[in-house]
């Protein structure tokens, strides 16, 4: 991703350690921009290697006594800098399409964790909430979780450093809610799979906190136009013979609503970031992501109507 003039002046972009490094966190104690090989996590946030210091050389002795009996090591900086919450939703996804791959297992599994707003309707009788979420895991074949998950990768070794582990994971969860809902609110009744929700959520965060940091963001615009494009050209060439765009883009297999979702709401879940970045106002952005789900959650009240 490349930077601006003004992005690059900017210190509060980079660790104060490492000048080269950009990072999206920030030490809990002096409110210092630190990269993922100078974080200490701590109860709250994480600490910078000074503060570190600082914390235990101000501990009393029976502080000090306490950590050696009930710590199994000293606390330490993070030497690993390779992007685990990533690599994790990777090998998580990937058991879950081997699992698939059995005979007789398979079938039950997708049909488990496959997504229709069907089974999101109280009306109906069949609640099954758990799929608005597991959708991200399953797949429809070696291709489509090949490409999902090296997109994934390519994302996340970028953007889970700026954010950390546990605000990457949350923008991959309400990333793959915001899909599912807007496959409810679009598709309603229509069964889809994949991550393509949770890994567009990615794109319109990353696109909001390159903004927001001053980043060139022109290169990650297109490369989302392209993709949320793609199956659009996709049926207008398959329409070209027939005239039928609607029925030519059903036939693509698709689900540009779950990248739409996804998009949108990642790019709402950007913007909590980029605008609480602070810990001071760590209550606030769980505050916002709580009532952004919960807003989600509500729309699902509306394809309801078509079943009642």
């Amino acid at each position: 991703m490349s930077t601006t003039d003004e992005f690059r002046r900017n210190s509060d972009n980079f660790c104060y350690r490492h000048p080269d490094r950009q990072s999206f966190v920030l030490c809990q104690r002096c409110m210092r921009t630190v990269c993922s090989d100078c974080r200490t996590p701590a109860a709250v946030g994480v600490i910078c290697p000074e503060c570190m210091a600082q914390q235990r050389a101000s501990q009393t002795p029976a502080q000090k006594k306490a950590q050696r009996r009930w710590a199994s090591r000293p606390l330490s900086v993070v030497s690993s800098g390779r992007p685990q919450m990533t690599l994790g939703i990777i090998a998580v996804t990937g058991l879950v399409y081997i699992i698939g791959l059995i005979p007789g297992v398979g079938g039950f599994v997708r049909n488990v964790l496959a997504f229709n707003s069907l089974y999101v309707v109280p009306q109906l009788g069949v609640l099954e909430p758990w799929r608005l979420l597991t959708v991200a895991l399953v797949h429809s074949g070696f291709f489509h979780v090949g490409l999902n998950m090296l997109a994934l990768w390519f994302i996340g070794r970028s953007l889970e450093p700026l954010l950390g582990r546990a605000r990457f994971l949350l923008l991959y969860l309400i990333g793959a809610l915001g899909g599912s809902v807007a496959v409810a609110l679009l598709a309603p009744g229509v069964w889809t799979v994949g991550a393509s929700g949770a890994i567009f959520a990615l794109f319109g965060a990353l696109l909001v906190i390159g903004r927001h940091i001053g980043a060139d963001i022109r290169v990650i615009a297109v490369l989302i136009a392209i993709n949320f494009a793609w199956p659009f050209v996709i049926a207008a060439i398959g329409a070209i013979g027939s005239g039928d765009f609607a029925g030519s883009l059903a036939a693509v297999g698709i689900s540009w609503q779950a990248h739409l979702g996804g998009l949108i709401t990642g790019a709402a879940v950007g913007l909590v970031y980029a605008r609480t970045r602070a810990a001071t106002q760590k209550r606030l952005q769980i505050g916002l992501l709580v009532g952004l789900s919960v807003l989600l959650i509500a729309l699902l009240a509306i394809p309801a109507l078509f079943y009642v």
